[in-house]
């Protein structure tokens, strides 16, 4: 068994931004938008973007809408519900920066679509 390669990315955060027209739960309904404006600005002003360090990605469905608004962080695929900026803060503090998992923040493993 070979090892894995470094990733491009140390992380990678991915924003669902999804808009359900039909009026089910969407995480556009939950200022996902500017859930992802915030951290992107974090992540630039504290110097943390670029390759070998962090990527923040808008994404469409991500299919776990009943945890929404979700964002997720690669690569190690730890999945994040949010509810306001200071929760972005956090995020990009504690884990980007850090590399610690804000547990509080967690989406319950078993919240699908």
């Amino acid at each position: 068994m070979s090892a894995q390669p470094p990733s491009y990315y140390e992380h990678h955060i991915f924003f669902c931004l999804n808009k359900r027209e039909n009026g089910e739960a969407c995480c556009a309904d939950h200022n996902a938008q500017a859930a992802f404006d915030r951290c992107k600005a974090q992540v630039k002003s504290q110097g943390l973007a670029g390759p070998g360090k962090v990527r923040v990605n808008k994404a469409g469905c991500l299919d776990r809408c009943q945890g929404g608004p979700i964002a997720v962080v690669y690569p190690e695929a730890v999945w994040y519900t949010y509810v306001d900026q200071s929760d972005i803060d956090e995020i990009v503090e504690s884990h980007l920066k850090n590399g610690k998992i804000v547990e509080r923040l967690l989406t319950p493993p078993h919240l699908g679509r």
